[in-house]
């Protein structure tokens, strides 16, 4: 039986890859399409310049077409779609290129980083992806420990759950964008700068979740479960240890995969107006010099960083619940 399971298991993930291969390849290839509208203006600017003749003519008029309708007038002059320097919209092998370009060459070739100067390059995305991921982390730990205690406090106080509860849901109608410049600024005007704004933003998104998930795995047992506790006279805190506690945990990881998310977006959200390193700083200095390339391949880091911890939280939810004798 100890033998047939990982067969199966491996079985099943092989199952897997040819679908997600097709959705990824199919992807890929919407994404090569978009570029031939996103970029259409400037590829017909340019070949103007370069004496091609192109439809319609005149510059104003272009500009009051539609993308489609120039695609469809030009059909001989888009070759240059996909290797404009400063695309609208980058293709998939340029955005591949400078995700090397700034995470492998720099680090190995470059005058500052790892090889030739002993520590991670501030103009590589390696450099910026580990500060994103100190406040993350700083931010989620905050977070989820915040939102362990409220949960805790709603479930054993109704008045708590009255007034608490209400104002955290309020909390999160909130635009974080338009949340996070206020809370750098209050912070930096009591001498509070560095990585703890960006944690704060980050245990702000994170938080909401755990709580939510917590206060319903903490009501998870069943009025039987509640009633045999009753029946041995057991005090709260052996509820809350032996039934509601263990109950929660499944509850927990599936909240904390959304919050660990959240805090990473939130600690991209931080550095944007801080500019002192970071994916979110990295991004707004591509949109300020028109570097495409830099903002996709940054957003690319991003999502790669937001699989990794999700993943890593799920293979702890899984041998957790295992020593636990949950069934997965």
């Amino acid at each position: 039986m100890s033998a047939e399971r990982p067969r199966r298991g491996a079985g099943a993930v092989l199952r897997r890859i040819p679908p997600v291969l097709a959705m990824v390849l199919g992807l890929i290839g919407l994404w090569y399409l978009a570029v031939i509208p996103m970029n259409v203006q400037e590829v017909l600017t340019r070949a103007e310049r370069a004496g091609v003749e192109v439809s319609p003519p005149s510059a104003v008029e272009r500009r009051d077409m539609g993308n489609w309708a120039l695609v469809v007038r030009n059909p001989g002059t888009l070759g240059e779609s996909w290797s404009l320097d400063r695309p609208r919209l980058p293709a998939p092998h340029q955005v591949l290129t400078e995700l090397y370009e700034s995470t492998v060459d720099e680090e190995l070739n470059g005058r500052r980083g790892i090889v030739r100067s002993g520590s991670l390059s501030n103009r590589g995305l390696v450099y910026h992806a580990m500060v994103t991921l100190n406040a993350t982390f700083v931010g989620f730990l905050i977070g989820t420990g915040l939102g362990i205690l409220l949960a805790v406090g709603i479930v054993h106080s109704r008045v708590m759950d009255m007034s608490v509860m209400p104002w955290a849901i309020v909390s999160q109608t909130i635009p974080i964008v338009a949340l996070a410049p206020m809370i750098i600024v209050v912070l930096y005007s009591i001498g509070i700068q560095g990585l703890l704004p960006k944690a704060v933003i980050s245990a702000y998104l994170s938080f909401f979740p755990v709580v939510v998930g917590m206060v319903k795995g903490l009501r998870a047992p069943g009025p039987m479960q509640m009633d045999l506790m009753r029946t041995y006279s057991a005090p709260k805190g052996t509820v809350f240890w032996k039934l509601r506690l263990p109950s929660s945990v499944p509850y927990l990881f599936a909240s904390l995969k959304i919050a660990i998310a959240a805090s990473l977006v939130g600690a991209i959200v931080g550095e944007l107006p801080v500019q002192q390193g970071g994916l979110g700083a990295r991004m707004l200095a591509g949109s300020y010099y028109g570097q495409t390339a830099q903002i996709w391949a940054a957003l690319l880091m991003a999502a790669a960083l937001a699989a990794v911890l999700v993943w890593a939280i799920g293979r702890i939810e899984a041998r957790t619940l295992r020593r636990m004798g949950m069934a997965q």
